[in-house]
């Protein structure tokens, strides 16, 4: 069982059950899990949903943020759906620590992505 549905009938949920979460592509494939969350310190909202990827028994996995509004919850999956495939996570802007004082590599990852910025009171919780 998926840890987002540990509570499902709650309309929130703690980032402890987001933890593991599986996450599925468009087509339903696998493509891997929540590791984290970041959350905007002003706003409170959900900022981007870090997602592992690749690796055997934990070796060689790939971190990637991605934003938090390109994930859907899908009851059938017990996980999150996106439209993000494998490629495009190996593809995107790269990141660094300092990516998350850096306005331009959001605005670019967005773009990226697709999806709105949460800063501007669209695609976070």
């Amino acid at each position: 069982m998926a840890r987002a549905t540990a509570h499902p009938d709650h309309h929130c949920i703690s980032s402890e059950d987001i933890q593991g979460t599986e996450v599925y592509g468009a087509d339903g494939t696998n493509i891997g899990e929540i590791d984290h969350l970041i959350i905007d310190k002003v706003s409170g909202r959900v900022a981007y949903a870090v997602m592992s990827f690749g690796g055997f028994v934990g070796l060689g996995h790939s971190h990637y943020p991605i934003p938090w509004g390109a994930l859907k919850y899908d009851t059938s999956l017990d996980g999150f759906r996106t439209n993000i495939t494998e490629q495009q996570l190996r593809d995107a802007p790269e990141f660094s620590d300092d990516s998350w004082q850096d306005r331009d590599w959001e605005t670019q990852t967005h773009r990226y992505y697709g999806t709105p910025t949460y800063w501007e009171g669209r695609g976070g919780l």
